[in-house]
């Protein structure tokens, strides 16, 4: 808990004392009048510093005296720190005290994410926010399974521990619910309980990625890459590092959104050498209100899988088809790297030890394609088949030759395969909807939309062999999104109350156990 909180201690009491002998007290011997004048400023300085002090540190002390004894028993050895916008927390132990140190250490965070994914959730549907924990009471909870309900506990009991929250379970698990509830359960309800809502709801187009392995790669080892596309002010949220070490299962090291116990975006290691990411389906429809939610199911399968075969198990074993991928896996052990295509009724697993596969959003199986989705294979023109034309350019122009550095360099990638040109837009690896006066229909974004690229991260065999991996937070290419021109220039979102601007940052290196301590910025694009 040091890490976390004295060290803005230190920096306010660092300050004060500067203040204190930035200007030596004059000489009584040259004047004592101004030595006796100066005495009393310096007693001022440090009476001003003290009443700061307790101003801004009181309610910390309070929380942490608040603590009973069981608590700070379960926060022992939890820690956080800050490093290029990223926040990364380490967690261990049972699945209460992950969830406890999660909410706890994140407590901030989580308001803000609470705070952004009502406000998505409630516009995008027009349906109030008791709906969205109504469904995480009656629809997700009874299909979690007690792991997992144990860690949802422990997050709100956290939050309301670390100060004054009304958040509680059913809004954490309504967080942790708000990529499936609005594009999946709702569109299902329109579809077959008919209710009484006009919202013209799409499954999203979240994400870049690809993983290739053998000849394509320096090493002949897996190499793997993803970007998160998300609208903007519920993305930038998604700057948390988890390591995450539990009771049962393996380590995780994962990227993920304050509140969440799966990555949602999809990134991350384990300790058994598994490396796991995704793009959505682009236009798929379905939904199984008694299944498993795909938050459990993705959580489970980083924690629990061992070999390709662990994950695709995990994930098809009460797929509810909320959140439907095409998940991106590697099996660092074996050097073999798979596509698991997952829909509801449809799935299909592909595998090799000498390839690439790639993902911009698109399905390749032709039942899935007719029987789950409208996607529309044949359109050069779609954000989801420009971005796979240059993912295949890409692949062939540096066969043998990809690492983690040209990863970064992909995932910044502004060449539009459909006209040709360079300059990003919503059809580039680096996606700028915002820059789009196209937006992208089929994901029900409209022109100028605030989203796309929000996040990088990209690992090779050996940083996945020392559990750990590279990432940029914000856009992939480091350019900055600035909310006030953005809405000067388009007014019609200034309905996003919460759209803040999004710096550009440089890449970081991340590993299990880490601390504030390590080397930064050791990144493999610096």
């Amino acid at each position: 808990m040091q890490e976390t909180r004295v060290p803005a201690l230190h920096r306010l009491l660092a300050v004060g004392y500067e203040l204190s002998i930035t200007k030596p007290l004059p000489s009584p011997a040259r004047n004592s009048t101004l030595a006796a004048r100066g005495f009393r400023m310096h007693r001022i300085r440090c009476a001003l510093l003290a009443v700061l002090a307790l101003i801004c540190f009181a309610p910390l002390v309070h929380a942490q005296s608040a603590l009973t004894p069981a608590q700070k028993a379960d926060l022992k050895g939890a820690y956080r720190f800050e490093r290029a916008n990223w926040i990364y927390v380490h967690l261990h132990g049972t699945p209460h005290q992950i969830g406890f140190q999660h909410g706890y250490l994140l407590a901030p965070e989580i308001e803000q994410a609470f705070a952004v994914a009502r406000l998505d959730n409630t516009h995008s549907t027009g349906l109030p926010w008791s709906f969205f924990r109504a469904t995480a009471r009656n629809i997700y909870w009874p299909h979690i399974e007690p792991e997992y309900r144990q860690e949802l506990q422990g997050i709100a009991d956290g939050v309301q521990a670390h100060g004054d929250s009304d958040i509680d379970l059913w809004d954490i698990i309504a967080i942790n619910g708000f990529l499936e509830t609005p594009q999946y359960y709702v569109p299902w309800l329109q579809k077959t309980q008919h209710i009484k809502n006009s919202a013209d709801l799409k499954a999203p187009g979240n994400c870049s990625a690809f993983v290739a392995t053998g000849d394509w790669t320096r090493d002949h080892h897996p190499v793997i890459a993803h970007s998160m596309w998300y609208p903007f002010m519920a993305g930038e949220n998604w700057r948390i590092i988890f390591d995450i070490a539990p009771e049962h299962g393996y380590h995780i090291l994962m990227d993920g959104f304050p509140g969440k116990i799966d990555s949602g975006d999809d990134f991350g290691i384990n300790s058994a050498g598994i490396e796991i990411t995704e793009t959505t389906i682009t236009g798929f429809v379905g939904f199984d209100p008694h299944g498993i939610p795909e938050f459990v199911r993705a959580r489970k399968a980083m924690q629990y899988s061992a070999s390709i075969d662990d994950f695709a198990r995990i994930m098809l074993d009460g797929n509810n088809g909320g959140y439907a991928n095409d998940w991106l896996i590697a099996d660092n052990r074996t050097n073999e790297v798979a596509r698991l295509e997952l829909g509801l009724k449809v799935h299909r697993l592909w595998r090799t030890k000498n390839g690439y596969y790639v993902g911009s959003n698109f399905p390749s199986d032709p039942t899935l394609i007719k029987e789950e989705t409208d996607f529309n294979p044949n359109d050069p023109s779609s954000s989801m088949n420009a971005r796979h034309k240059r993912w295949d350019e890409l692949m062939a122009q540096y066969k043998g030759q990809i690492d983690a550095k040209l990863a970064e360099k992909f995932l910044a990638d502004h060449f539009d395969a459909y006209t040709g040109k360079e300059g990003a837009d919503e059809r580039t690896l680096c996606g700028h909807i915002d820059q789009s006066p196209r937006g992208v229909p089929q994901w029900g974004s409209t022109p100028f939309d605030p989203s796309g690229a929000v996040n990088a991260k990209a690992a090779d065999s050996s940083l996945v062999s020392h559990m750990s991996f590279y990432a940029r937070s914000g856009r992939p290419c480091g350019e900055d999104f600035l909310v006030k021109p953005f809405l000067d220039a388009h007014p019609e979102y200034k309905w996003a109350t919460l759209l803040n601007d999004m710096k550009g940052n440089p890449w970081a290196l991340f590993h299990s156990d880490d601390h504030s301590a390590s080397v930064p910025m050791a990144a493999a694009g610096q």
